[in-house]
This record gives C-alpha cells, structure tokens and sequence, in this order.
C-alpha cells in the first residue's frame, strides 16, 4: 500500500501509458525506471518472437511491478492476418511512377523474362483473389499500386506504379478496400492466444478485425484455453469503420490503430475516424487506446516535435483512456524520456478536463443502470465536497470502469480482492488500482484499512474527505456511498 500511495502523487496523470517491450525495455532495470516514470501497461508485440521469448518478457514485467510494488498490466497484440512480401533478390527494389511490376504466387520475388520485377507476398491466395482496379500499397504507404491486368489462370497480376518509391523484404502489403477471404486468427495466432490465457496475460489485441464475431470466437477460444483475458479490437480496416458498433459492444476495450488504418484508409480522415472512435466507445463504456506515431521523433530525440506534443493532448482532450508508445519504447533510444514526456503532456491536458465535460450516463451502456447512476453521483459529490480520492470497492472492475468513464476529477483508487481485476484497472483512465487483503471484505472494514494506511503515511490529514463507494457485496446486497472527514 505504500508504494501505491506514493504513485498517488508522484505520478497523478490521469491517462495511461502503454510501452511496446523490446531490445530497449526489456531489461529489469530499465522496466523498474519506465515503471516509476509512469508506464501502466506493457505490450508484447506476438508479431515478433516466440512463446519463450513472450515468456521471458511476462516474467521480467511481473518482476519489475513486484519490485516496486505498483500494479501494471501486460497487453499482448496478435500478429493477425498481416500480408508481407516475399523474400527480394536484392536489398531493395525502387520503382519509377508509371512503371509496371507484377504478383506471382510463391515466396521468392524474381524479375520476369521481359524485365518486370515479379513480387511475391505470404498471402498465397492473393493473385487469385484480386481484381482489376484493385489498390495495392507497400512500405508503410509509401509506394502505391492499381491491378490493370490479371491472367486467366491467375498466375500473375499487373500493376501500374501509381506512386513510386523503394520496397524492402518482408515489408507490409496493404489491400485498401480488397474482399479477402483470410481469416481474422491464424493457427499462430491461435497458439499465441491460448498461451496468453493461460499464463494471466490481462489483454489480447485482435489486429484487422472486421466484424464483431470475429472477437467473440477469440473470447470463447480465450474460455476454452482456462483464461479470463479481456479483447481489445484494434481498428486498422475499412471493414472495422463500417462494422464499428457491433465491433465496440463485442470487445472489452478498442485500440485506435493508426499505422494501418492510415494506410488503409484516406489517411485524411483518420483524425474524424480516432474521435468518432472514442466517441462511440465512452458512449458505451469501454476503455479506448490510442497508437501509433505518438512521439515517434524520441525514437532517436530527446525532445518531441511540438505536433507530437499537440497529438497526444488532442487525444486525451477526445477521451482517450491510454495513450500509446511503440517504436518508442521498444527499440528507442530515450524510453525513459518518452514515457516521462507523453506523462508530462497527459498532467498538462488534464487541468482543463473536469466532470462538466461529459454527459450524463447513457442509455447504451452496457452497465447496470442503478451502478451507472450511483457513479455518476458519486463523481458530482466528490468533486463537491472537495474529496481527496475515492475509494472504489469492486469485484469485477465495473464500479471503477463507470467512476472512470464520468472523467471525474478526484484521483480513484479501485481496490479489489481479485488480482485479474486490479491488472485490468491499469487501463481505466484515472484509476489506481490496489490489491486488497483477502479476509477484509466489508465496506466498512476496507474503509478503515484505507485510511489507517494513507495517515500513517502522511498522505491523509486531519480535515480531508475521502468518498467511500462500494457496489453489492456478499455482505451487503446494495451500493454503498460514504463520506469521511479525517479526524
């Protein structure tokens, strides 16, 4: 408890961080230090690494928390149906706007009898499956191509250069608009998934989901394999924009995606598409990530660009409940920088957020109506009679979840018995999460725990008011709200 205390204040930001392990971070040491500057979650990208190597980094994550004794989540992100080229015969290929190059089935890219260059990709159906007039855009966006020519026995399509540049091996094919029938999961994916439910991974992200099912068949995979491993729907494809509401009420919480939905779609509307995004998943109540390119200079800078900076304040300003860190932090070379940065921004952003800028509950939550009105309340009078923190009671993380989602100013501190539930609050925007002793389970009990350990820590003195809210226990069957003076 008193290390929880100190990150009360000592690190007040409001909006979570989430770091992508990597070669910079994961070593013990340097977790311990992304840990204290502000790090709330971790992510393991599955599209790098093995099941031993996952575990290694789950092992030194869980080791730095417990060192420290602040909780943190780990999220891991799925590879997914990812397409890349093939293997290239040289370093890189540079293609002319204008020019002609081909896809051929297979894995190794050639140059034809009649000098076209020849790619190949890992999605083997590709040629088969494309048309004419299709879009094909290699190398993070940067080079763009449209099919003009297939042959009958779709052994190749042709592809006029419309934007030129140079492509690498193994880089990232993107069909903008493109009907494919790859499924949402491979058998890696699959693997990776039943790994992660097994061993307390408390977030899987699903990469290009399209369609809401898709979510619940990786949720009962997650059930079969013993886990309880809550869904995050990474939004990355044009199917996953126009299927969005199915997609937000399936999932457990939404990752705004913007390296591939950027590409994917016209990346000028990507900033509509992030707030009607966040927009729609505080409507129901489900915790949002924003990703990609957030402080991307700091990979080699120990300064921001000023439109970084303004990026991530415009995120938490449209209601993002964490911001994320990717290239950053996993192969960065100011990790610590960064996440003390992308903090420093999120304190700065926060003082004009209060309650009056969010909305009464509304009808689509997915929440007990009862609970949702009893927290919003709550968050109205602790903001009124001055509160120096909320207790927030909960068994599952849904009393916490709805306190969070009213944007309330007073810093909430979710305590539960369950230590699933303490991880998965690391993602509520504004929630310290704290691990409560097994045999304390009354209201009135945890209470008096609570401010035993803040006094005699100093972080609570005599005349400050702490707001107790409790939902229903085995032994009360009600919500419970309190207000304590210190004496």
């Amino acid at each position: 408890m008193t290390a929880h205390a100190a990150a009360l204040f000592e690190r007040p930001s409001r909006t979570k961080i989430v770091a992508t392990l990597g070669p910079a971070s994961n070593r013990p040491e340097m977790l311990r230090s992304l840990i204290q500057a502000g790090v709330d979650i971790f992510r393991i990208n599955a599209a790098h690494g093995t099941c031993e190597k996952f575990a290694e980094m789950l092992r030194n994550v869980r080791e730095a928390a417990a060192a420290i004794g602040i909780e943190v989540g780990v999220l891991m992100d799925l590879g997914g149906p990812k397409i890349r080229l093939g293997v290239l015969p040289e370093e890189e290929w540079t293609f002319e706007k204008g020019s002609i190059v081909r896809f051929i089935p297979g894995e190794k890219a050639n140059v034809g009898a009649d000098g076209v260059p020849e790619l190949t990709c890992t999605y083997e159906p590709l040629v088969a499956e494309l048309a004419v007039g299709d879009r094909i855009v290699l190398a993070d966006g940067t080079v763009e191509l449209r099919v003009t020519h297939k042959s009958p026995e779709n052994q190749w399509a042709a592809c006029q250069v419309l934007e030129g540049g140079t492509v690498r091996s193994r880089q990232g094919v993107n069909l903008p608009g493109v009907k494919l029938s790859i499924p949402a999961m491979l058998e890696v994916d699959r693997v990776n998934a039943a790994w992660a439910a097994k061993n307390g991974v408390n977030f899987l992200g699903l990469s290009f989901v399209r369609h809401g099912f898709e979510i619940e068949a990786l949720k009962e995979w997650i059930r079969e394999n013993g886990g309880v491993t809550q869904v995050v729907a990474k939004i990355e494809k044009p199917e996953a924009v126009d299927n969005l509401l199915e997609i937000v009420e399936a999932s457990d919480a939404v990752m705004v995606a913007r390296g591939d939905l950027g590409v994917e779609t016209d990346i000028a509307t990507v900033p509509v598409l992030q707030k009607e995004i966040i927009r729609l998943c505080h409507k129901y109540r489900k915790p949002v990530i924003v990703a990609t390119q957030m402080l991307e200079s700091m990979t080699h800078n120990n300064f921001p660009t000023r439109a970084e900076v303004t990026d991530v304040a415009n995120a938490i300003l449209d209601g993002a409940d964490a911001c994320m860190l990717s290239g950053e932090s996993a192969v960065g070379e100011w990790p610590v920088e960064t996440v003390n940065m992308m903090h420093r921004v999120a304190l700065g952003t926060e003082s004009v957020l209060n309650s009056q800028n969010y909305d009464a509950p509304p009808m689509s939550s997915t929440f007990d109506p009862v609970l949702e009105a009893t927290a919003h309340s709550v968050c109205e009078l602790a903001e009124h009679v001055d509160a120096k923190f909320i207790i927030a009671v909960t068994a599952s993380g849904g009393t916490a979840l709805c306190l969070s989602a009213n944007r309330c100013p007073v810093p909430i501190l979710g305590l539960s018995h369950s230590e699933e539930t303490v991880r998965r609050m690391t993602l509520y925007w504004g929630v310290i999460p704290m691990l409560l002793p097994a045999e304390i389970t009354d209201p009135w009990k945890i209470m008096e725990y609570v401010l035993r350990k803040f006094c005699e820590e100093k972080y609570l003195e005599a005349g400050e008011r702490v707001v107790l809210f409790a939902g229903t226990t085995p032994e009360a069957n009600h919500n419970t709200i309190v207000v304590h003076e210190v004496k």
